[in-house]
């Protein structure tokens, strides 16, 4: 089977790509750009793949605040026309979207479904959510997977890294670290992901989906685990978001419930400190 996977060079795509060798269409923004609709149709066209699985986007969370255009340009209206392209072209859409499409709830314990309502409180939430219903709108055959706290092994192309990558390059400039303690998530490893995703694929279970390793922790926990993982003697210390004071509002609670992929007779993910100590083990 044919996959085509867009943004290709990214930590998501480079694990579809890795994981799916022989079977796997790499596809670049130099190829494939969301902000050029011309560019979808007309390489997907070429290809005629049977599968698209979609990891390009405007993942800038505190720079859509001020370039709100550029985010909702990749992120809304180019996933629309790519849904519009997998609709006439058949292709089985995969699309990935994120937990920030959900809002501010402190109170919050229980991990949220596919039936909670979304609420974004940023512009890249925001339009990470019109993404979605875009795609459900427009392309029949689709999956779309909220997923939360990425990390793969060659980092975020965009972004020059991940957290994972960003606390150690930190901790080995001898500097003092401040975290966020009062929002929670679940961190996520790419292979992990991955691995899991492409067996649903193949199925006819089309739909939202949200799928993420097992547990939760504040960005603040995740930091300290890093560390100990590495065996690294880092000052830091938790802070309140108010302190960040980060230009995009995030979720307080975003643990995503992963029971709906289970339901298909899927296996739990594993937990994400058993994740995490993976990749650290892999990267050296």
């Amino acid at each position: 089977m044919k996959h085509a996977v867009l943004g290709a060079a990214g930590q998501l795509g480079r694990e579809f790509c890795r994981q799916l060798f022989g079977e796997a269409i790499p596809l670049t923004r130099d190829q494939v750009d969301l902000t050029h609709p011309d560019t979808v149709r007309l390489a997907l066209g070429k290809l005629r793949p049977q599968i698209v699985i979609n990891c390009a986007a405007f993942n800038f969370v505190d720079r859509a605040e001020t370039e709100s255009a550029a985010a909702f340009t990749v992120n809304t209206h180019g996933v629309r026309e790519l849904a519009l392209a997998c609709r006439d072209l058949d292709c089985t859409l995969v699309h990935f979207s994120t937990d920030y499409v959900f809002g501010l709830d402190p109170e919050r314990r229980a991990p949220l479904t596919e039936q909670d309502p979304p609420g974004p409180v940023s512009v890249y939430g925001t339009s990470k959510l019109a993404g979605e219903y875009l795609v459900r709108a427009y392309c029949p055959r689709h999956f779309v997977i909220r997923t939360c706290g990425l990390y793969g092994m060659k980092g975020s192309g965009g972004k020059g890294g991940n957290f994972v990558e960003t606390m150690l390059r930190l901790a080995q400039a001898g500097k003092p670290l401040r975290v966020v303690a009062d929002q929670v998530c679940t961190p996520t490893s790419a292979a992990d992901l991955a691995s899991a995703i492409i067996p649903l694929i193949t199925t006819q279970h089309y739909g939202l989906y949200h799928l993420t390793n097992a547990g939760a922790c504040s960005w603040y926990e995740f930091a300290r685990s890093i560390f100990e993982f590495a065996s690294q003697q880092v000052d830091l210390t938790p802070i309140a978001s108010t302190e960040y004071a980060a230009p995009a509002r995030r979720p307080a609670f975003s643990v995503l419930s992963t029971a709906l992929y289970e339901s298909l007779g899927f296996p739990p993910p594993r937990r994400w400190p058993e994740a995490l100590a993976a990749y650290l083990a892999a990267r050296q």
